[in-house]
C-alpha cells in the first residue's frame, strides 16, 4: 500500500510505501476509491488538536471496497462498498458510551488523527465502524458525506426545527447541509467571507434564498445558526442574527477564541451549543435517508499524491463544495 504520511506536526505530507496491512480479530481492510480532504485534515496537520500521533496517515471521509476481512467480522463479505468516518473506535464502557452517546466517549479513537485513515490506497479500520453505502453515486460523490454531510446533518438537527436556518462559512458542509434543510422546506440564509461573491452565488445554486458578507444581516431575523468557519469572531454576529429563543451551533472541532461579546446578544434565551464528533446511529439514519434527499456534492478531484496541494487550496478556500483525493 501507499499513502502520503504526516510525520512532523506542520510539515508537508510524504509519500510512502508500507507492506501490506493485515485486518486484525474484529478488523477489515479496505480498498480505498476515495477520500475526502476536510478542514479537520488542516487541524491535524498544524497541530490545533490536542495530543496529535505522528507519524499519521490523515483522511476520515473514505469510501471503499471491502477486500480483506478479519476473524470474528459479521455483516460483511468481501467487495461490499463502505464508508469509514471520523469515529473509528470508542469504548463502550464509559458513562457516555452506556448513554448512547459514543460521540463524547471518554476513549475515543479518530480516524486519521489517532489511527491512521484514507489518505492511502488501503485502510484497516474496525468493522464496527464501517457503514455500509448505497451503490448509487460514485465514490468521488459520496466521500465527502462521511464527515461534511453527517457532522453537517448532526448540527442541522441540533439547531431544532426552525425555518429560517443561517449557514456560517459555506464550504463542503454548508453546501450540502443547504440541500437537506432546502428538501426539510427550511430557508437557507448563506453567510460568507465579505466581499466573497463567487461563493455567495455558488450558494444560491444549492438552495440558500439569500446570501451576503458574515458583516450583514438578513432582513428578518434566523431561528438558528450554524457556524462551520474555524473563526470565533463569527459568533457574536451569529447570536445578533437569531431570533429570541434562537440557537448558534459551532459545528468545528476547532476554532479560534471567542471574543467577549455583550451579554445581551445572548439574553432572551438566546442558546450557543457545539456539536461533538458523531455517532454509529447518525451513519446509519443519515444514509437511510440519502435516496429522498437529492443530495449533489460539489467535489474537485486530485490525485493522492498531491495531498498537500489539495489541503493547501483548501486552506485559500481555492474550490467550492469539496477536495477529494483519489487513489
Amino acid at each position: 500500500m501507499h499513502a502520503m504520511v504526516l510525520n512532523e506536526i506542520g510539515a508537508p505530507l510524504e509519500w510512502t510505501h508500507f507492506p501490506e496491512r493485515q485486518p486484525a480479530q474484529g478488523q477489515l481492510r479496505v480498498k480505498v476509491g476515495a477520500c475526502g480532504v476536510c478542514r479537520t485534515d488542516l487541524h491535524v496537520v498544524d497541530g490545533e488538536l490536542p495530543a496529535p500521533k505522528v507519524p499519521i496517515i490523515p483522511g476520515h471521509e473514505i469510501v471503499g471496497r471491502v477486500d480483506k476481512i478479519g476473524a470474528d467480522v459479521e455483516g460483511f463479505t468481501l467487495g461490499d462498498r463502505v464508508g469509514v468516518p471520523w469515529l473509528g473506535h470508542s469504548c463502550g464502557v464509559c458513562r457516555y458510551c452506556l448513554l448512547d452517546e459514543e460521540n463524547l466517549c471518554d476513549h475515543p479513537e479518530f480516524t486519521g488523527y489517532t489511527r491512521d485513515g484514507g489518505f492511502a490506497t488501503h485502510t484497516v479500520v474496525e468493522a464496527k465502524f464501517a457503514i455500509p453505502l448505497p451503490e448509487s453515486g460514485t465514490d468521488e460523490e459520496l466521500a465527502p458525506l462521511l464527515c461534511a454531510g453527517l457532522i453537517g446533518w448532526r448540527a442541522l438537527g441540533i439547531a431544532g426545527t426552525g425555518k429560517r436556518v443561517g449557514l456560517y462559512g459555506f464550504g463542503a458542509s454548508a453546501h450540502i447541509v443547504a440541500q437537506i434543510a432546502k428538501w426539510q422546506g427550511r430557508a437557507v440564509f448563506a453567510f460568507t467571507r465579505p466581499g466573497d461573491t463567487a461563493t455567495q452565488v455558488f450558494a444560491r445554486t444549492v438552495g440558500a434564498i439569500w446570501a451576503a458578507g458574515s458583516d450583514e444581516l438578513p432582513a428578518e431575523q434566523l431561528d438558528a445558526a450554524i457556524i462551520f468557519a474555524p473563526d470565533s469572531a463569527l459568533v457574536p454576529l451569529a447570536l445578533k442574527a437569531v431570533r429570541k429563543g434562537g440557537r448558534v451551533v459551532c459545528a468545528g472541532i476547532h476554532m479560534s477564541d471567542i471574543p467577549s461579546f455583550p451579554y445581551s446578544l445572548l439574553w432572551e434565551e438566546r442558546q450557543l451549543v457545539s456539536v461533538a464528533n458523531l455517532t454509529r446511529q447518525d451513519g446509519v439514519d443519515f444514509f437511510e435517508m440519502l435516496p429522498k434527499m437529492g443530495i449533489v456534492t460539489q467535489t474537485t478531484r486530485y490525485a493522492l499524491k498531491d495531498a498537500n496541494e489539495a489541503l493547501a487550496d483548501l486552506c485559500a478556500g481555492k474550490f467550492d463544495g469539496a477536495a477529494v483525493l483519489v487513489p
